[in-house]
């Protein structure tokens, strides 16, 4: 009997796909099955997240890679560390001896020759600078002043003009180029030791101890050979640094005090002195100018250097005038630098002084008015260019500082 199994119209109706459905063939089964993982990646596509899932796979892909790089290192140098460790460990040999040079088997310093500049080797040491204990000489040069010489080395003016007396007399305007100075090592007085001089004299005459002159290194005295300090041992002759010492200035300028009165004071000055005066002008108490120029051209009022005037600029012929209404009680040459002066009395206490004139307009006894052209300016006497050395001077007070009492420049 024949069922509908066996019949193969039938077997064919049931394996053939309904109108409508996609066929189904063995070989499109088979890829379903092998790669359900594409089908799953596909759908995820279709949904929109297959560009997320890329990516997603991409770090962790590099991540497991970088596990792996460092998983390799630390296999690579456990293995090197114990390999290290397992040699044997050597000890440091023990230093060599150090050999012994002899001194005579250094050789000497040789220039070094080459095509560039030749350098000797050279030992050198540092010396620090000591203080200067002796005198050193110095030359003038043109142009220098006492006040520059002694800024140039660490000096007071004074100490200057106190080292050379001989040359210069104490006075500032005798300081001529080519003259050779003593420069004292310290601020103080140059002392020649005369015969039957006694130590406590000498030392009281500059105001010092004279321990202090004794052990002065630039002295070169021995404290053990002085013997008795009434009659030192101390050979005539002898140059003596007295360190802080001081003396009064050896005057070379005008006396004060060279009156109508008493005019014949000045003949220690020099041949310009006049007799007695009676009568002549009296001066109003107040003073001008005596120059065209009211600037210095030269040195300052300065006692420290026995300068007791000041040094007014102009040129030869210019005019002077008096600076108040007087008499001359001066006029002419003096012997002490000052080249040709003038002293004019005011008859009130005052007396003005000019110098270096080239040319005198006025004579002994004769009166003149404030602002009188009385000379003409000149550089001679101790000058090194052409001023007008002026002085101010009263009976009572002295020389006083010009500047206090001329009218504002």
């Amino acid at each position: 009997m024949m069922t509908a199994m066996d019949d193969p119209q039938f077997t064919e109706d049931l394996t053939r796909p309904a109108e409508g459905e996609p066929r189904q063939t063995e070989e499109t089964s088979t890829e379903t099955r092998l790669n359900p993982i594409s089908n799953w990646l596909e759908t995820l596509a279709r949904l929109g997240l297959g560009g997320i899932l890329q990516r997603l796979g991409t770090n962790v892909l590099s991540l497991l890679l970088i596990l792996a790089v460092v998983w390799l290192l630390q296999t690579f140098y456990r293995q090197s560390a114990f390999s290290l460790t397992a040699q044997p460990v050597q000890a440091a040999p023990l230093p060599a001896a150090t050999p012994v040079l002899a001194i005579a088997s250094i050789p000497e310093p040789v220039a070094e020759t080459s095509a560039g500049i030749p350098r000797l080797a050279l030992l050198r040491t540092t010396i620090p600078t000591r203080p200067r204990q002796e005198v050193v000489k110095y030359v003038v040069q043109s142009g220098d002043t006492i006040f520059g010489i002694a800024e140039k080395f660490g000096l007071r003016p004074q100490t200057i003009l106190w080292g050379n007396y001989y040359t210069l007399k104490d006075d500032p305007h005798r300081l001529q180029p080519d003259q050779e100075l003593n420069i004292l090592p310290v601020d103080g007085t140059y002392h020649p030791w005369q015969a039957g001089e006694g130590l406590n004299g000498v030392a009281e005459f500059y105001g010092v101890d004279p321990v202090e002159i004794i052990n002065y290194p630039g002295n070169h005295l021995d404290p053990e050979t002085i013997g008795d300090f009434a009659h030192p041992n101390i050979e005539p002759g002898t140059w003596l640094i007295i360190p802080g010492g001081k003396r009064e200035f050896i005057s070379w300028s005008a006396p004060i005090g060279v009156t109508r009165d008493n005019p014949a004071i000045a003949r220690i000055v020099g041949p310009g002195t006049c007799g007695a005066i009676q009568g002549g002008a009296v001066g109003y108490g107040y003073f001008i100018w005596p120059t065209v120029h009211h600037f210095l051209s030269g040195y300052d009022y300065s006692p420290e250097t026995n300068h007791r005037g000041i040094d007014l600029d102009g040129e030869t012929g210019d005019p002077v005038f008096a600076v108040d209404a007087g008499v001359i009680v001066y006029a002419g040459w003096n012997d002490h630098g000052y080249g040709n002066i003038i002293i004019v009395d005011h008859g009130n206490g005052w007396q003005s002084l000019y110098a270096h004139l080239s040319v005198i307009n006025v004579g002994c006894g004769q009166s003149v008015g404030q602002g009188e052209v009385i000379a003409a300016m000149g550089s001679t006497g101790n000058s090194s260019g052409s001023h007008l050395h002026f002085e101010l001077m009263h009976t009572q007070y002295g020389k006083v500082n010009p500047w206090d009492f001329l009218p504002p420049p």
